[in-house]
């Protein structure tokens, strides 16, 4: 089993610098004041395609041998979107394979960008296989939303901005929280922050009934969730962690939270409220971990990933109505 180590992050850096957005990271006094400590967000919602798949896709796109002119992926919509517009790019025939019950605005969004997409039902279908067949059977790369060394290489990326923006700053932070799904995130950055901050501290946020990562931890072996859960964080709702990138999180990552589909709301509103940024649930499970007092941020310097704004209109408004109920 081949793992990625931060040679292969510095070299997406380089490879995809081109491409993608630095985004900022965000503070807000009055969020502060809410925590008892300080708040950075890596605001992700801005990155192209709205998500930080982005990174890993074209970082995966453009790694590719020069004969290749179609791509497969699956994936609930970030990754989808974000292997679409890197196909189209690079100049390539994408096909993504997602569940049919994706929040429509991230089906229209694949075909957005080009790409052909077949719909599969997630709780009775396996999109791996599917992948891997359809990838056979019309001789394309195949690029895994999260197992798969280019794609972590490139969700590295967000790790070295970080804590590029925190030297220039000064700022040595304590603790960072970051959503995690299949793990390529979380083992990104886990990777990218290490290397230049040795000694923080890494957790995970996860939703109620998808905390397999937190479960595995505490156990030292991969767990699965229960199929029958569901959540609003359609982004992260994996099965299992993968096995790279678990292999990876184990020794980086010290603790996992899971939060309620009503926490995430609640911490979506306020993201909105005190930073005009719009998070959708998955992406904003970390923020959410904090905001619930799951993860203790008094006097502390926190670095939050919000990793993605796709938010279907009807979940954000939902978010707004809590808020202006409170």
């Amino acid at each position: 089993m081949e793992l990625p180590v931060y040679a292969d992050i510095a070299a997406a850096v380089k490879r995809i610098s081109g491409f993608i957005v630095k985004t900022p990271l965000l503070e807000s006094p009055l969020l502060n004041q809410l925590v008892g400590g300080r708040v950075l967000i890596k605001a992700e919602p801005l990155q192209k395609t709205g998500s930080f798949k982005f990174r890993g896709a074209i970082n995966a796109v453009m790694s590719l041998p020069s004969d290749v002119d179609h791509v497969v992926a699956y994936s609930s919509g970030n990754h989808a979107a974000a292997v679409a517009a890197a196909a189209g790019i690079k100049g390539i025939k994408a096909t993504i394979i997602m569940p049919e019950d994706a929040p429509s605005m991230k089906i229209k969004n694949t075909k957005a960008f080009g790409a052909d997409v077949v719909l599969y039902d997630r709780y009775r279908e396996n999109r791996e296989a599917i992948g891997q067949n359809m990838a056979d059977d019309h001789g394309a790369a195949l690029i895994p939303p999260y197992e798969y060394v280019p794609v972590i290489a490139g969700q590295g990326t967000m790790g070295v901005e970080i804590a590029e923006d925190l030297k220039a700053a000064g700022v040595i932070p304590d603790q960072l929280l970051c959503c995690t799904g299949g793990g390529g995130l979380l083992a990104g950055v886990a990777l990218a922050m290490h290397e230049h901050f040795p000694k923080l501290t890494l957790m995970a946020a996860e939703p109620e009934g998808f905390d397999d990562f937190r479960r595995s931890l505490e156990a030292g072996e991969r767990l699965s969730n229960d199929p029958s859960a569901r959540s609003i964080c359609d982004a992260i709702v994996t099965p299992t962690p993968g096995e790279i990138t678990f292999a990876i999180n184990q020794n980086h990552v010290s603790k996992g939270f899971q939060v309620t589909d009503e926490e995430v709301l609640h911490a979506m509103a306020l993201a909105w409220q005190y930073l005009k940024l719009v998070i959708e649930p998955g992406g904003a499970v970390a923020l959410t971990s904090l905001l619930a007092g799951k993860c203790d941020g008094k006097d502390k310097t926190t670095i939050v990933i919000a990793s993605g704004g796709n938010v279907d209109p009807v979940i954000f408004r939902q978010a707004l109505e809590n808020l202006a109920t409170d």
